[in-house]
């Protein structure tokens, strides 16, 4: 008998449960029915304090999964949107870059306006596109050449002051020889106090002053500038800056290291004048296209000067 309680009790249970489930239902329902009632029964409210902790603990774990699968979705949205912000400020950086490049070139075409209205000498906008890798000789590359006017000769420029001289050229491509070059030679002044000199390249990123005027009144900070002599640069282009002096004892010739007006290493965009000085003419006379076509043979030009070194102003 005993044991037969035991397997009924869980269904009693149960029963009861589900008894008592009707029973109050059916008294909640009487009591909606009856709006004086106002207290639930002391059995109804011991039930729901008994239901409610019950209720929570069954709950949390559909609670924690539905909350964690919120938590998921959100994440996705989140590296979705991340995404989306990293491809926006990709392109927002892009568009940066060409602004700043559109105002670095508004800026380089007000510099070829004014130096335009500077020397009345037709000047062609190049950019440097290669370096001589020799450690010989110090020479660019430019992407303008016989095509466009340039020739042998040509002076190379910026807005800072002098590059160098046009040496060799292709149909869409000029090879410069810069002031830096130690077969570079330019007859120079100084601005300050008109006494010339000749600035001479030194192979690396210093240019030498060499003048004869004794006692000639040179400072540090001085700027040297082309005196015009010799026809291959325009008067008044600026070469560099004086940052040393010397004064050798017995010595008929004096010296001054320069810095160069122009800075080398961020060497991008260059101005070539398109003329060629007397000097270069004698030099480069036959490299201009007209010669070509009167050599009638499509190469090499008659009379071209090939075994001269490179042009010395």
């Amino acid at each position: 008998m005993p044991e037969f309680l035991k397997s009924l009790s869980a269904p009693i249970a149960f029963g009861g449960l589900i008894l008592l489930a009707v029973v109050s239902m059916v008294a909640d329902r009487s009591a909606r029915m009856d709006p004086a009632r106002g207290d639930l029964p002391w059995w109804q409210g011991l039930l729901l304090e008994i239901a409610i902790p019950i209720q929570k603990v069954v709950a949390a774990p559909a609670n924690a999964a539905a909350s964690s699968w919120r938590s998921y979705l959100d994440l996705v949205d989140v590296r979705a949107e991340n995404e989306r912000l990293v491809v926006l400020v990709a392109e927002l950086e892009e568009a940066n870059l060409q602004f700043r490049e559109a105002l670095v070139a508004s800026g380089y075409l007000d510099r070829i306006v004014a130096m335009r209205d500077d020397f009345e000498i037709p000047m062609l906008p190049s950019e440097v596109v290669g370096l001589d890798v020799s450690p010989l000789f110090r020479s660019v590359l430019v992407d303008r050449g016989s095509r466009h006017g340039v020739r042998p000769g040509s002076p190379v420029i910026t807005h800072q002051g002098v590059v160098g001289l046009v040496t060799r050229t292709s149909p869409n491509a000029a090879k410069t020889m810069l002031v830096l070059d130690r077969q570079s030679r330019i007859d120079a002044v100084i601005q300050r106090t008109r006494a010339r000199g000749m600035v001479s390249g030194r192979g690396s990123g210093e240019l030498a002053f060499e003048f004869v005027a004794l006692g000639a009144d040179l400072r540090i900070g001085d700027i040297v500038i082309t005196s015009g002599l010799g026809g291959v640069y325009p008067k008044g282009l600026s070469l560099g800056e004086v940052v040393a002096v010397s004064d050798p004892e017995g010595s008929l010739v004096q010296s001054a290291t320069l810095k160069p007006a122009v800075d080398f290493g961020r060497l991008e965009q260059v101005f070539v004048m398109l003329r060629v000085g007397p000097t270069m003419e004698l030099l480069y006379g036959s490299d201009t296209p007209a010669a070509e076509d009167a050599s009638g043979s499509g190469g090499r030009p008659q009379g071209k000067a090939v075994s001269l070194p490179a042009p010395a102003s």
